[in-house]
């Protein structure tokens, strides 16, 4: 589960940094480099090939204040190797006004502990401090919402860095997805008191979640609900998944539902069951189970192991492969034996391999075998 929920984050993060939020809307772009960038640029030790490769289009752009950046992220204790990287991933920031870049700073300083974390974070997502000054008013209002809803300032940090569209857009959208959140929980017997400590978690393992529309929750729930799962059973399956459950539809966990009953040749009640214990499962798209499915049975698992530990589907064929081989080299046989010790992530593994590999060096007590005494 940490896993996946780890690869979609990093999918999204992508597509946020290389997305420019509306940097400037009056800059000049000519034909022909600005000189003054390139200079400043290269006068700060950055990859100007890699720019004009990927981002060419900065170095034609005028006016640019490239040595006021990078004063100001001095002034906040970037060293010059970081103050490089960031001007090499993201050049959009040298199209940033100083007085915009300065606003930011002080915005950001609200809810950050302190400046050396503030500069973590810009190296990280450069994209999500450098946005436009038009977007300050939305998040400060956004941060103050935030904070009512007694989130600490760590949180709100990381939800300004990794989701930033969600606080750009206009406060009214953030609380009609965090009311429709909080509505469902009640309504699937979620306790007020532990609200508070759901809603963190829940953001902070999928921040996106805000961009999503209200009613996609309910949607998903609603076909659940009509598979069978419980009240109980959809509240826990909400924690579970956290804020991914609104990355999945109605359309897709239909046909994930459908194949892996085929496949597993289990009764409905059964695959219910196998989904609490493995709610992941109702992300993988058949193509993916297909492959995984055959990774499994070609080492020689039977369909009723797997259904006994279905978390196993979370891992890659490759995965399954390299630790049923290092298995096999200590006489464990997962063909006979649990498949418990291939679940989880590496250092889980290692653990549960170094576990087994101590059982087999440790001797057999024999309680009936006579005690060598002290001649």
């Amino acid at each position: 589960m940490l896993r996946l929920a780890t690869a979609m984050l990093c999918l999204q993060c992508r597509h946020v940094t290389s997305s420019p939020l509306n940097l400037r809307p009056c800059v000049t772009l000519t034909s022909a480099e600005n000189q003054q960038t390139v200079k400043a640029l290269y006068d700060l030790s950055v990859d100007i090939q890699k720019v004009r490769k990927l981002k060419g289009w900065v170095l034609r752009q005028s006016p640019a204040y490239t040595v006021e950046v990078a004063d100001l992220l001095k002034a906040i204790g970037a060293s010059e190797p970081i103050i490089s990287r960031i001007l090499t991933v993201y050049p959009e920031a040298v199209l940033c006004n100083p007085a915009q870049t300065l606003a930011q700073k002080d915005l950001w300083m609200s809810v950050c502990p302190n400046q050396k974390e503030l500069v973590g974070i810009i190296e990280k997502f450069p994209a999500s401090f450098f946005t436009s000054s038009s977007h300050h008013g939305n998040q400060r209002n956004n941060i103050t919402y935030f904070q009512n809803l007694n989130l600490n300032k760590r949180i709100i940090t990381k939800l300004m860095a990794s989701a930033p569209q969600s606080f750009i857009r206009p406060v009214e959208q953030n609380e009609d997805m965090v009311c429709n959140l909080q509505q469902t929980y009640q309504e699937l017997g979620g306790e007020e008191a532990n609200m508070k400590i759901w809603l963190q978690k829940l953001l902070t393992q999928n921040p996106f979640v805000l961009l999503k529309p209200p009613e996609v929750l309910r949607h998903n729930m609603l076909f659940l609900r009509d598979k069978g799962f419980t009240t109980a059973q959809l509240l826990y399956l909400l924690s579970k998944l956290k804020g991914f459950v609104t990355d999945l539809n109605p359309d897709s966990m239909r046909h994930t539902l459908a194949y892996s009953q085929d496949t597993l040749g289990c009764s409905e009640a059964e695959l219910r069951d196998i989904i609490l214990k493995c709610p992941a499962l109702l992300y993988y798209p058949e193509d993916i189970l297909a492959e995984r499915f055959q990774g499994l049975c070609n080492a020689g698992i039977s369909m009723y192991q797997i259904t006994q530990t279905p978390t196993v589907l979370e891992l890659t064929t490759q995965i399954v492969s390299y630790r049923i081989q290092r298995l096999k080299l200590h006489g464990y046989d997962v063909r006979t034996a649990s498949l418990d010790v291939l679940n989880g992530t590496k250092k889980d593994f290692e653990t549960s391999y170094a576990k087994l590999q101590l059982r087999r060096e440790r001797p057999i007590f024999n309680p009936v075998a006579p005690l060598k005494g002290d001649d």
